[in-house]
């Protein structure tokens, strides 16, 4: 049976950081849903491209729209193996619906594994799963990651990182490395 893996995501979710695990994960014979709160099967939900283009930080430039292929009040966090919680500006406001802190506590309390990139830290982060873990995330982030009890590791934008059961990346240019680890946690 092909396991199960669960992408929690919202409108202004960083593309590539929602696009390429999924297809990645769905090439590799997962089967994966992803979700949004308030949102259902069909319904869609925009993207972001975020960009390394010289400034002092990323730029924002509009990406794809992506249709959702489950229903987030349907979801029962318990029948998946794994969760991806991809980067961009969703995280900062899907943390505030309890339920998805309740998704994100589930998955860490039964140590399955768990892969957040760049920003996605900041649901890692409002449930408390950091404490006491190395973690990379998105360098604006670090002081996040740090000041919760983790402790935020520099190691570049194309590496990633794993401790216990969280796989971490600072952006999209690790995604070679950040799908490679987080599919060996998987086995």
């Amino acid at each position: 049976m092909s396991k199960k893996i669960l992408i929690l995501a919202g409108d202004f979710v960083e593309d590539y950081e929602l696009m390429v695990p999924f297809q990645c994960l769905l090439m590799l014979g997962y089967k994966v849903d992803v979700v949004c709160p308030d949102k259902k099967a069909g319904e869609q939900i925009k993207t972001a491209i975020h960009d390394f283009e010289g400034d002092q930080t990323y730029t924002e430039k509009p990406g794809h729209n992506f249709t959702l292929n489950a229903t987030f009040d349907e979801i029962d966090e318990t029948t998946y193996d794994a969760l991806v919680v991809p980067g961009g500006r969703a995280p900062e406001y899907i943390r505030l619906y309890p339920r998805v802190i309740e998704i994100v506590k589930d998955f860490n309390s039964k140590n399955k594994p768990i892969a957040s990139i760049c920003h996605g830290i900041q649901l890692l982060v409002a449930a408390d799963v950091v404490e006491g873990k190395t973690c990379s995330c998105y360098p604006a982030c670090a002081p996040d990651v740090n000041k919760n009890g983790g402790t935020w590791t520099d190691i570049g934008f194309e590496a990633a990182y794993v401790d216990g059961n969280l796989v971490t990346a600072a952006a999209w240019p690790a995604h070679p490395q950040w799908l490679a680890k987080f599919n060996e946690l998987l086995k």
